[in-house]
């Protein structure tokens, strides 16, 4: 007899507020439980799921959703919310044909407040939402759910600085993992490093401040400074003050994300607050499943697996090596006889195959973390001072960054090639993550040449061309196998159409007659050429040639006009003159 769960009971976060601390924690490990059961079937983002599921679960059992709003950055870590919203049974379709988004979504659910699937936004969107419910009067609570990662972004700094500047009542949580994708990068990782390592810094800057109060007539004195004053206490204490408050936000020191009583008690002081906070939780990827735990950066997207060892199950069909795959030894087997070449990529080190390339050439390979925009005009720098950038995004990432392809690289002819991964449809993550527009952008950019190999054999040639020519290039492949074509043992410069002529581009020509062809080109190109020697040799004897010219011209009669005409009549059309 199976025993009963506690998820099997919630249909709505309002079905969470009868439980208490205990019970909510047995919910965690079950709802942990059915992540895994299903993601092992129909693949998923789960080490980024595992780790949020406690944030979600005390999250939602103190709000009153859907009224309140919850919006999740990239969707990720957004399967607990699904089974907490009424999607439970429904839960087993994830990421297939018709069945549940991998990523929160509207039209699925009132409590998708959102269409997530791009890291960085959430904290526009949040702030939008808390503007709206200051010109509205309203009272409901905003909270904006977001990776260490994906604070890292651009976007998610303009956010930030508005929400500071304007005191918007809302929450962001901070799920710090310490991951991304691949390991995160930059100052910022550091920064909140410091935070982790100082976890008291909050009690240390407030017991200094209490003890300048209470401190007699001179404290006092001091502390009627302000705010000022205040701010310089704290840059005493902690030397590393928290950007964050700087920006007018205040933050909470670290705290466990895997602790249901602990997050409560926070959520239930911050969730009142009169202006922005930022909630600092400390979590770790693939909480609950050891696999998971050890290798985040594969859990991060998986295929389906075994759930006792968490390795992928296979086909067992033979099969092609992976687009990706390929793209990245052809990178490797370049940059060995090119010190000038440089691989970038965002945060997506395995994803983009660049993962023996950083190895073999760290010097020579930079990640910049969740910044894609930045990722490109840093290629314009590195190729306008003489190397040879090759920037490794998906497809539907590489969107973000379309004004710097232009202004910063195309514009001034530079050396750059763009390394357009999982071009095409994408199956299970949807809509979000199709990579259906990047003909689109990349062909409307001046300059830019775009190259879409139709195997893996023609993507080695691809690259090697876009790096000997020089200038800037978008090479767009599928995710998945190639066709099984051999590889070429040497890389070629591709063929004189593609090369183009005069600065004009004519690989839309040429990949016509390769695809499609509706007019047999290529099916009698052997014939074609043929006779085009043959009349090379014939012109080369002019009294032959004359001769021939001049027959032809004599024979031409029986293709007059009104012999034409006539025959069209009487043969086709079956009509008489009028006379």
């Amino acid at each position: 007899m199976d025993v009963p769960r506690i998820l099997d009971a919630i249909r709505s976060p309002a079905d969470l507020k009868v439980l208490d601390n205990e019970e909510l924690a047995i919910l965690a490990r079950e709802i942990r439980q059915e992540i895994v059961a299903t993601t092992s079937v129909t693949g998923g983002h789960v080490a980024s799921s595992l780790g949020a599921v406690d944030i979600i679960v005390a999250l939602e059992s103190l709000l009153d959703m859907p009224r309140d709003r919850v919006v999740f950055d990239v969707g990720h870590q957004a399967y607990a919310h699904k089974l907490l919203t009424g999607r439970r049974e429904a839960f087993k379709t994830l990421r297939t044909y018709g069945g549940l988004s991998g990523f929160t979504k509207p039209s699925e659910s009132p409590y998708d407040v959102h269409p997530s699937g791009h890291a960085s936004d959430s904290l526009s969107i949040a702030t939008g939402l808390a503007k709206a419910r200051q010109l509205k009067g309203t009272d409901e609570k905003v909270v904006a759910l977001i990776g260490d990662a994906s604070l890292a972004g651009g976007m998610a700094f303009e956010a930030l600085n508005y929400m500071g500047n304007e005191q918007l009542p809302l929450v962001v949580i901070l799920n710090d993992n310490e991951m991304s994708i691949s390991h995160n990068v930059g100052a910022l990782m550091k920064h909140l490093g410091y935070m982790r390592a100082s976890s008291q810094y909050r009690q240390a800057r407030d017991n200094v401040q209490e003890h300048l109060e209470s401190s007699g007539p001179v404290g006092k004195a001091i502390t009627n400074f302000g705010r000022s004053m205040k701010e310089s206490m704290k840059q005493f204490v902690i030397p590393h003050s928290m950007i964050f408050e700087q920006l007018g936000i205040v933050c909470t020191a670290p705290i466990d994300g895997h602790n249901i009583a602990q997050l409560r008690e926070t959520l239930r002081a911050v969730l009142n607050a009169d202006g922005p906070v930022l909630m600092h939780v400390v979590t770790r990827k693939g909480q609950g499943y050891m696999p998971a735990v050890r290798n985040p950066e594969k859990f991060h997207g998986i295929a389906p697996y075994n759930i006792a060892t968490g390795e992928v199950i296979k086909s067992g069909k033979p099969s092609a090596p992976k687009y990706t795959n390929v793209f990245g030894k052809a990178l490797v087997a370049e940059a060995e006889n090119n010190a000038d070449i440089v691989a970038i990529t965002a945060a997506m080190k395995g994803g983009t195959g660049l993962d023996e390339f950083a190895e073999k050439f760290p010097e020579r390979f930079v990640d910049t973390g969740i910044c894609e925009e930045h990722a490109v005009g840093f290629a314009g720098g590195l190729a306008t001072n003489g190397k040879k950038p090759v920037v490794a995004l998906y497809s539907t990432f590489m969107q973000r960054a379309v004004d710097q392809m232009i202004i910063n690289v195309a514009l001034p002819k530079l050396d750059v090639v763009f390394a357009i991964d999982r071009a095409g449809i994408v199956g299970a993550d949807g809509p979000t993550h199709h990579g259906v527009f990047d003909l689109v952008y990349a062909r409307m950019v001046p300059n830019m040449r775009v190259l879409a190999p139709s195997n893996e054999a023609e993507l080695v040639h691809a690259l090697h061309t876009a790096l000997a020519m020089g200038g800037p290039f978008a090479i767009r492949y599928p995710r998945g196998e190639g066709e099984g074509v051999p590889l070429p043992e040497a890389a070629e410069v591709l063929a004189f159409l593609e090369r183009g002529w005069g600065g004009e581009s004519f690989h839309e020509i040429v990949n016509n007659l390769r695809t499609s062809d509706p007019y047999m080109v290529m099916a009698d190109f052997a014939d074609y050429r043929r006779a085009q020697n043959d009349l090379s040799g014939l012109y080369r004897d002019r009294g032959v040639w004359n001769r021939m010219s001049l027959m032809n011209i004599a024979n031409a009669g029986i293709f007059s006009a009104d012999r034409a005409v006539n025959d069209y009549a009487r043969d086709i059309w079956h009509v008489k003159p009028i006379k």
